[in-house]
C-alpha cells in the first residue's frame, strides 16, 4: 500500500501539481497586477477597525487567526524537517517561493470566497469553493466533489498527521505512550470543538499569536546564540536550490527537481494556498472595508506569516544544527527535536513537544470546522451528522497516533493535491471575476475613498450571490 500512494505522489507532485501551482500563482499575480507587492501595506488597513465583531460574521483578525491555526500546524516543524532530509537545504528555498507566489492564489480564493458566501440558519456567514464553484460557475456537482475531498482530507486524514507528529514528539520528549497522547490530544480538541465557531474563533485569536510569537522568539534566539553559522546556512540553502554544488558531477537536474519537489509539497501542506481550506475562514467574515479584496488581502498575509516566518524558524533550527546522524524512518519532529538539543541542550526536546502540541491541536480544532462548513454546503448538517463528524475526527486522532509516518504522509499529500487541482481549476475559470474585484478595489483606493463593494455595478455577478451577502454592508 505505501509503495502504491508512492506511485501516485510521484504522478502528482513529479509534474502535474508543480507546473499547476506555479501557473495559477504567476497567472493571479499578473491579472491582479503583483498584489502579494503592491497590496501589503494595506495589510494595516484591512484589519482596522474590524477588531469588533460585525453583524452576521467574525472579525477579519478572528478569520485570520482561524485560517492560520489550520495553517501552522505540524507541517510547520515536521514538514520542514522533512523537506530538508528529502530535498536538501534548497527545499527551503523552493518552499519560499511557493509562499510569495502562493499569496496571489490566496488572494484569489479568498475574495471569492467572500463574494460568494452566503448566510446559514443562524445568520453566520458561510462560504468557500463550494460555494463559489456552485454560485459563479454554476456547476454545484463540482462543489459537491470538492467538499466530499475536503470532508475526506480535514475532517480524517489530515488530523492523522497531526496526531501523529504529536505522539512522536512525547515519546521521544517523555516517553509518553502514543495512545495516551492520542486520547489526551482528542479530548482536549473535542472539547474545543463543543464550543462552536465563534467560541473556535475567540480561542484561536489569542491561542495562534502566543504560539507562534513562541517559535519564531526561540528560532531568534538560537540564531543570536550561532549568528557565525548564519551566512554560510543562507549561502548552502541558494547553493542546494540551484545545484550549483551538483552541477559539476552531472547530477544538477535530479537534484534542483528534488529539492523543487520537496519543497512545494511541504510548503502547500503548510501555507494551504491553492488547496482551498482557507476560502472556508475568509468567508466567515464580516470584511473590513466592506470589499471582497479587502479580505483577501488579509488572508494572503497568513501565508506569508506561515511560511516566511514560521517555517523559515523551523529551518533555521535544523539547518544551523548541521548534519544529523539518524535512520531513514526516523520521524521528522523527531528532527527537529534532535536539532534543538543540539543547539540548546535537553530542555529543547521538551519545547518542541510543547509547540507542536500547541501547533496541531489548533488545526485538527479548526480541521474540523472546515468540515462542519462543507457539511452545511451538502445540506447534511443534521445533528446526528455533526455527531458523526466529531466521532470520525476522535477516531483518526487516536489512529494517526498509532499508524507509521511513511503511509500518514503520503496520503495526506493524495488528498491535498486532489482538493487542490479542483480548486484551482475554479479559480482560474473564475479569474475574470478575480481581476474585477482587485482592480475595484484599486480604484477605489486611487480616489481616496474607502472601499465599499456596489454589486449593482455588476449586473452578470449580482444575479449570481446570495440576496443578503452585500445588501446590508457594516459601515462602522
Amino acid at each position: 500500500m505505501p509503495d502504491f500512494f508512492s506511485f501516485i505522489n510521484e504522478i502528482l507532485w513529479g509534474s502535474i501539481m508543480i507546473y499547476l501551482l506555479l501557473g495559477a500563482g504567476i497567472w493571479f499575480t499578473l491579472r491582479s497586477g503583483f498584489i502579494q507587492f503592491r497590496y501589503i501595506r494595506k495589510f494595516g488597513k484591512s484589519l482596522k477597525n474590524s477588531l469588533s465583531p460585525q453583524p452576521g460574521g467574525l472579525t477579519s483578525f478572528q478569520a485570520l487567526c482561524t485560517s492560520l491555526a489550520a495553517r501552522v500546524g505540524s507541517g510547520n516543524l515536521a514538514g520542514v524537517a522533512l523537506a530538508i532530509s528529502a530535498g536538501g537545504p534548497g527545499a527551503i528555498f523552493w518552499m519560499w517561493i511557493s509562499a510569495i507566489i502562493g499569496m496571489a492564489t490566496s488572494f484569489a480564493e479568498c475574495s471569492l470566497a467572500q463574494l460568494y458566501k452566503e448566510k446559514d440558519k443562524n445568520g453566520q456567514f458561510r462560504g468557500g469553493p463550494a460555494w463559489y464553484m456552485a454560485r459563479g460557475l454554476g456547476m454545484r456537482w463540482m462543489g459537491v466533489l470538492f467538499s466530499l475531498f475536503l470532508l475526506i482530507a480535514y475532517g480524517l486524514i489530515f488530523n492523522t498527521v497531526q496526531a501523529n507528529s504529536v505522539a512522536h514528539a512525547m515519546r521521544y520528549a517523555f516517553q509518553c505512550p502514543e495512545w495516551i497522547t492520542g486520547a489526551t490530544l482528542a479530548a482536549f480538541a473535542l472539547l474545543a470543538i463543543s464550543t462552536g465557531l465563534k467560541g473556535i474563533a475567540r480561542l484561536m485569536q489569542w491561542l495562534v499569536p502566543v504560539m507562534a510569537l513562541l517559535w519564531v522568539s526561540t528560532s531568534l534566539f538560537v540564531t543570536f546564540m550561532n549568528i557565525n553559522l548564519l551566512p554560510d546556512v543562507i549561502a548552502t540553502i541558494f547553493r542546494s536550490a540551484f545545484g550549483w554544488r551538483e552541477a559539476a558531477s552531472g547530477a544538477l537536474g535530479y537534484t534542483v527537481s528534488q529539492a523543487l519537489t520537496a519543497g512545494f509539497q511541504r510548503g502547500m501542506f503548510s501555507n494551504e494556498a491553492g488547496m482551498g481550506s482557507t476560502p472556508n475562514a475568509a468567508a466567515t467574515a464580516a470584511s473590513w472595508p466592506p470589499h471582497p479584496a479587502a479580505q483577501g488581502i488579509v488572508q494572503m498575509i497568513g501565508v506569508f506569516t506561515d511560511t516566511m516566518m514560521i517555517c523559515s524558524a523551523s529551518a533555521m533550527i535544523v539547518l544551523l544544527a548541521g548534519p544529523l546522524s539518524h535512520s531513514s524512518g526516523t520521524a521528522g519532529i523527531q528532527l527537529v527535536q534532535e536539532a534543538l538539543v543540539n543547539l540548546t541542550g535537553s530542555w529543547g526536546a521538551g519545547f518542541v513537544s510543547l509547540i507542536v502540541s500547541l501547533f496541531a491541536f489548533s488545526s485538527i480544532v479548526v480541521n474540523y470546522v472546515y468540515a462542519e462548513n462543507n457539511l452545511i454546503f451538502l445540506k447534511l448538517d443534521s445533528r446526528n451528522m455533526l455527531r458523526l463528524l466529531r466521532l470520525g475526527v476522535i477516531l483518526m486522532v487516536m489512529a494517526g497516533s498509532l499508524l507509521s509516518m511513511p503511509l500518514v504522509w503520503q496520503l495526506a499529500d493524495v488528498i491535498m493535491a486532489l482538493m487542490a487541482i479542483t480548486n484551482l481549476t475554479a479559480i482560474l475559470l473564475l479569474s475574470p471575476v478575480v481581476t474585477l474585484i482587485a482592480r475595484d478595489y484599486l480604484r477605489q483606493r486611487k480616489l481616496g475613498v474607502k472601499p465599499v463593494f456596489n454589486v449593482s455595478r455588476y449586473p452578470d455577478i449580482a444575479s449570481q450571490i446570495a440576496p443578503d451577502a452585500w445588501d446590508d454592508l457594516p459601515r462602522q
